[in-house]
């Protein structure tokens, strides 16, 4: 223990006679480690750390399909629940909005629609109160109960435990508040936070009975003791199989998968998985270029102290004392750089806890750092200590004291690799990837942000309203529809004013429909022709849009119910279903009710679901009077900024109802969710790649600033003798720029490779753009030129005269 002790104070006394370096590590150490503790939190907040309920490694959702798609149709739902032998209790959720009447203005909340046994599959007991029953249950409309969340209950009614009993308002229905959910409980969907709990048995009866309507939202229960999720699987995937039997038309080729419960199932959730997977290794590759920096660096110092250890060998010292002595400054240089960087991402992650990049959804991010995060941290300080430390071992274990007593230095210029060579490309090459995958990252979000989405949203304005949660029913729909559009029409400034049911590349968006051929008479999904998205529009919405109309005609507001049904669709399902936009004009295709629907017109290909990275997909826009919806927004074209506009909307939204709630944003910040993960892989890309690049840097720097002067009596000698400056340069810096183009080359294919994962997440991102890798090139010559500028000038400045008679 004494001499542990006696090697700390030697180490920090060591340290404080360099502080230059001891800074130059420390920051570095505490930059990359604070990144890999920020990526780790980030995962181990959204995919490792278990749900806040009992038993949270047990519960599972249920996805359907090859597309893992989580979404159920309430009849199957009950299908599931009554017949499985599997699961404790199988529960449904559904996220939807409601209107929330206070007496003045109405506000906009967020509730799970949950079934009677939601929160006893869940595990969940009140916190005050009670919460649904399967007791509540006694049919269509049977339970007006509704039940807090804590947050909601401590942040409106300042945790007032008289208000059990009071009766609040939701789209225009009195609900019963029965209870509060306990502290921390916010659902079973990690990221969200809702405002209340509400019996799912209230929702729209025409939606609650249709088998075919897969609106619920997720499945969720508890496995039973003993039972593995590949036997769940297969019990479900047996009922399955009799409901493909009973149901042909509705539930054709039905199958299931488990998923853990908590991210979104389907493709969100294998996004979020395998981009934060992504981002952890690219922080784990720039971690070892800083262990690499700062071994070459330690290195180094180790040459530049070779006369200190050959005196200490030569009386009497151990060389696994001195090791030990040298790997005690390495690791009081990790522990430093390891806790400044842990409190630089505590902070960053108390931010990202409360970052909400959609201001209209409650989002949650789970991120606040744990005792995993903390244990991790202090590892990755640690290994990172012994990993530095280690690379100058060999050096210190074939010391000659006498050798070097004699010489002064065990310094040899020459041809021969050393290990700081090959580390150093290794940095490059870490740092040629990191570089490479940003650019590419951040090409494609360029190109994403100025690509043909098949409108245009520059100068639109989206007003969404849902007339359900006003109170609007039937046939009061339509007529309020075209009263908001005609109110909407009458402002200066505005151009043109559409409806559609859910805007394209909403987060969203979007319905989708089975559709059939003519001659098609078994209507089957497995039948089907296409599978297109669907958008219920009014007259005006494509020039609303800015969708060109490329063949037929418009719709009008003449194609009512009364009238035959028709269709606008894109080139993708013109191709798809009649072989060209040609052929498609004037024919019929079928519904998946069997209704027979006439092209009437094409319009241009576009990007409609959030997930924009996926291919073409085929759509058609439905007259809003033929194919009704409550859900309402409103494409408001301006000739200048729509943001002028949002005062008068409001105006006119409130002179037509004071109890529409309403939410207004631009048409390109209604693309922000789809376009999220191409900024958020840009962002990320961009600042590992910054980081990767001030390492290198800093290692071709040290390197080069530590060759020229090991060698300025050699450069004098040559000046002496003759040499031009390209000839002292080269001798100079030459193995430099070997090691950088070297380590560039096999960085920049590394990197061609690791970005054809981006395409999965980046629109348009493709690694082989030609100005990508010219950018890349050029950014790894002018690093390299930047490293080396200052060992450059004092190489050519050197004067033989001072430096032989300083000899």
């Amino acid at each position: 223990m004494q001499t542990l002790w006696q090697d700390l104070r030697y180490g920090v006394r060591m340290l404080k006679r360099n502080p230059g370096f001891t800074s130059v590590a420390a920051l570095t150490l505490a930059v990359v480690i604070g990144a890999n503790a920020v990526v780790f939190s980030v995962m181990n907040g959204l995919i490792l750390r278990p749900l806040d309920v009992p038993r949270a490694e047990s519960l599972y959702t249920i996805e359907r399909g090859r597309d893992k798609d989580s979404n159920e149709s309430y009849p199957d739902y009950l299908d599931l629940r009554d017949r499985n032998s599997s699961f404790e209790a199988l529960a449904a959720y559904n996220i939807s909005e409601a209107s929330l009447d206070t007496g003045k203005n109405p506000s906009r909340v967020w509730v799970f629609e949950v079934s009677g046994n939601y929160f006893d599959a869940v595990g969940t007991e009140p916190y005050l109160g009670r919460l649904i029953h399967p007791s509540d249950e006694h049919g269509p409309n049977s339970a007006p109960d509704i039940v807090l969340t804590y947050a909601y209950w401590h942040r409106h009614f300042q945790d007032d435990r008289s208000v059990v009993g009071r009766v609040l308002e939701l789209n225009k229905h009195p609900f019963t508040i029965i209870g509060v959910t306990p502290p921390g409980f916010r659902g079973t969907v990690l990221i969200f936070s809702p405002d209340f709990f509400v019996p799912i048995v209230n929702h729209e009866q025409a939606e609650l009975n249709a088998r075919g309507n897969r609106w619920v939202g997720e499945v969720v229960g508890h496995l039973k003791a003993g039972v593995s999720p590949a036997q769940a699987a297969a019990d479900l995937n047996a009922i399955g199989s009799d409901l493909e039997r009973s149901y042909p038309k509705e539930d054709g080729q039905l199958s299931f998968t488990l998923a853990r419960a908590g991210l979104p199932g389907g493709a969100f959730g294998t996004a979020v998985e395998a981009f934060l997977a992504g981002l952890l290794l690219l922080a784990g590759l720039i971690l070892l270029a800083a262990c690499a920096n700062l071994g070459s660096l330690f290195a180094a110092r180790a040459a530049d102290r070779s006369r200190e250890i050959a005196l200490r060998i030569a009386l009497g010292a151990g060389r696994t004392r001195i090791l030990r002595q040298l790997f005690t400054e390495a690791l009081l240089i990790s522990m430093i750089g390891g806790a400044a960087g842990l409190w630089g991402s505590v902070v960053l992650l108390h931010w990202l806890s409360g970052w909400q990049p959609f201001p209209q959804f409650p989002l949650n991010m789970p991120v606040d750092p744990d005792l995993k995060v903390y244990g991790v941290t202090l590892l990755l300080s640690l290994a990172s200590g012994f990993l530095f430390g280690a690379v100058p071992v060999k050096q210190v274990l074939r010391t000659d004291p006498y050798q070097i007593v004699k010489s002064g230095s065990t310094t040899a210029v020459g041809q021969r690799i050393t290990v700081r060579d090959l580390l150093l490309a290794v940095q490059i090459a870490i740092c040629a990837v990191l570089v490479t995958s940003s650019m590419v990252a951040v090409r494609g979000l360029l190109r994403a942000l100025h690509s043909n989405f098949g409108f245009a949203p520059e100068n639109a304005m989206l007003v969404e309203i849902d007339l359900s949660m006003a109170g609007y029913r039937a046939e009061k729909v339509p007529a309020m529809q075209k009263r908001l559009i005609d109110a909407m029409g009458e402002i200066s400034g505005v151009t043109s004013v559409g409806l559609v049911s859910i805007p394209p590349l909403h987060a969203a968006c979007c319905n989708e429909s089975n559709v059939f051929t003519d001659q098609t008479t078994d209507l089957r999904p497995l039948n089907a022709a296409a599978n297109p998205v669907v958008f219920s529009v009014s007259p005006e919405y494509l020039h609303a849009a800015g969708t060109p109309l490329l063949a037929g005609r418009d719709l009008t507001w003449h194609d009512d119910k009364n009238e035959p049904r028709v269709a606008l669709v894109n080139q993708v399902f013109a191709s798809r279903m009649f072989g060209s936009a040609t052929q498609a004009m004037g024919q019929y295709y079928k519904m998946d009710e069997g209704t027979r629907v006439q092209v009437v017109g094409i319009v241009e290909d576009g990007k409609y679901t959030p997930n924009i990275t996926e291919g073409p997909r085929p759509a058609m826009f439905l007259p809003i009077l033929q194919s009704p919806s409550t859900d309402t927004w409103l494409v408001v074209r301006s000739s200048g900024n729509p943001q002028q506009l949002a005062e008068a909307i409001r105006t006119k939204l409130g002179n037509l109802d004071s109890g529409l709630p309403s939410f207004l944003q631009t048409w390109n910040e209604g693309m922000d969710g789809a376009l999220f993960a191409s900024r958020m892989a840009a962002v990320s890309l961009g600042i590992l790649g910054l980081m990767g690049a001030l390492l290198s840097i800093t290692g071709i720097f040290g390197m080069a600033a530590y060759a020229v002067s090991k060698r300025l009596r050699e450069l004098g000698i040559r000046v002496a003798l003759g040499a031009q400056r390209k000839e002292v340069l080269q001798a100079a810096l030459g193995r430099a720029f070997k090691l950088l183009a070297f380590g560039s080359g096999a960085g920049l294919l590394l990197g061609i490779l690791a970005s054809r994962v981006l395409a999965f997440i980046v629109y348009q991102a493709t690694p082989r753009d030609p100005l990508v890798l010219t950018a890349v090139v050029l950014a790894m010559t002018l690093l390299g030129l930047v490293a080396t500028w200052i060992p450059a000038r004092r190489a050519l400045s050197v004067d033989p005269m001072i430096l032989l008679r300083e000899e």
